[in-house]
């Protein structure tokens, strides 16, 4: 479900990264990791976790396969990209202007949600998508197997 288009001030993330594909997905591997170590993290926004994709500049989602390979970023907001736990790493979101999106279920109908992002939505928008980040936005206590699951999803976008 549509939400809303926001211009977002830059927000610093600090959390844990990894490159791979969604054939080769270590998302899950990345949050056992980071969730024990979350609350090392200088943080006033503890409520909300961020997962995060970085694909290549000229991606052109029409030809995106299960093997296209991606960075995938998992964290929290930070105050300020100084005292960085060790092995964990600073990642900039850009400020820019994002369409915001409520996914609700459990992530195995993700899917469901990006199709009719790309598919319908944007293309009947007077946008098209930016080159930076898109990210999920999920609560503390997600549970990505729960029918009443919710996180926001952000794309980057621009006027055409």
């Amino acid at each position: 479900m549509f939400l809303k288009t926001l211009l977002i001030h830059q927000k610093i993330i600090i959390g844990l990264s990894d490159s791979m594909s969604l054939s080769n997905n270590k998302t899950i591997d990345l949050w056992r990791k980071f969730m024990p170590r979350r609350n090392e993290v200088l943080s006033d926004q503890k409520n909300y976790l961020y997962d995060i994709k970085v694909y290549e500049e000229h991606q052109d989602f029409k030809h995106f396969t299960p093997q296209t390979i991606f960075t995938k970023y998992v964290g929290i907001e930070s105050l300020s990209s100084e005292n960085v736990p060790v092995e964990m790493e600073v990642f900039i979101i850009p400020e820019g202007r994002y369409a915001v999106f409520l996914h609700k279920g459990p992530a195995s109908t993700f899917h469901k949600t990006l199709n009719y992002i790309y598919t319908d939505w944007l293309p009947q928008s007077e946008y098209v998508l930016d080159y930076r980040p898109h990210f999920e936005k999920i609560k503390e206590g997600y549970d990505p197997n729960d029918i009443n699951a919710e996180e926001e999803v952000w794309i980057p976008i621009k006027s055409l």
